[in-house]
């Protein structure tokens, strides 16, 4: 027959597990799914397409949450995005093209997973850049790809969608958008409007932040960190050309 433990013993293990909860404020939490290095330094996850990151309160000071994205370059993973925004004649094709997935901080200041195709020579550095927003708790509305709203660009910027790549001509012209080349995104346009030289706005609910004079959240002003993140990349403002300013666009070309 094995000795019994005197009672000290017997009880020191929970007697531990009570000291933790007590002062440590132990508690068990969950991480997210495994990550690598990706494109650009930045982090690869799998996630579920447009849905929040949710996170358990503890009221203990928690780690930041770590961006994540990631760079598709299969073929399929793109023609299936591109059903409506793109199709034969269009100055690329989607074998050009690729589908970057990331993190991005929503108005509703939760985590959510987004998507958005450019050119292939421009998807490590659109996701450098977003992640550069995301470190910096930049918020955006939406990130879907335009085919969402069957490549209606009217409808994604009325929805305050944040898109890349879209086969269209340039609003009142036979000439290509930058869209069409996947060189440029629309960043919050319902936030930062397209603003005409005679005072027109598109989108047109966008009127009441026509005016770089206001502050709100998403929206685009000079030389700030979303601006700085671009330039970083290479990439111009559409807020500072002359004229007609387009304070959502920004572009390789500068066009």
């Amino acid at each position: 027959m094995k000795p019994s433990l005197p009672p000290l013993q017997r009880c020191l293990p929970p007697l531990l597990i009570l000291a933790c909860l007590a002062v440590a404020g132990c508690s068990a939490t969950t991480t997210p799914g495994p990550t690598g290095t990706g494109p650009g330094g930045a982090a690869t996850a799998g996630a579920s397409d447009g849905t929040a990151v949710k996170s358990a309160s503890t009221g203990q000071p928690q780690a930041a949450p770590t961006f994540r994205g990631s760079i598709a370059t299969g073929r399929d993973a793109v023609r299936n995005k591109v059903r409506w925004s793109w199709r034969r004649g269009c100055p690329v094709g989607p074998v050009e093209l690729r589908l970057v997935r990331a993190d991005y901080w929503g108005f509703d200041k939760r985590v959510h997973r987004g998507e958005l195709i450019v050119h292939r020579d421009h998807a490590r550095r659109v996701l450098v850049v977003l992640g550069k927003l995301f470190k910096a708790g930049y918020p955006i509305q939406r990130l879907k790809v335009v085919d969402a709203y069957r490549a209606d660009d009217d409808r994604s910027m009325a929805a305050n969608n944040t898109s890349g790549f879209n086969c269209r001509r340039v609003s009142g012209s036979s000439s290509w958008s930058e869209h069409a080349f996947g060189r440029a995104v629309d960043l919050n346009p319902l936030r930062n409007p397209y603003v005409t030289r005679g005072g027109r706005v598109s989108p047109p609910a966008g009127r009441p932040y026509a005016s770089r004079a206001r502050r709100a959240a998403g929206m685009i002003h000079d030389n700030d960190l979303v601006v700085r993140a671009f330039a970083a990349a290479g990439w111009r403002w559409g807020g500072y050309w002359s004229g007609s300013r387009d304070y959502q666009h920004f572009s390789s070309t500068g066009r």
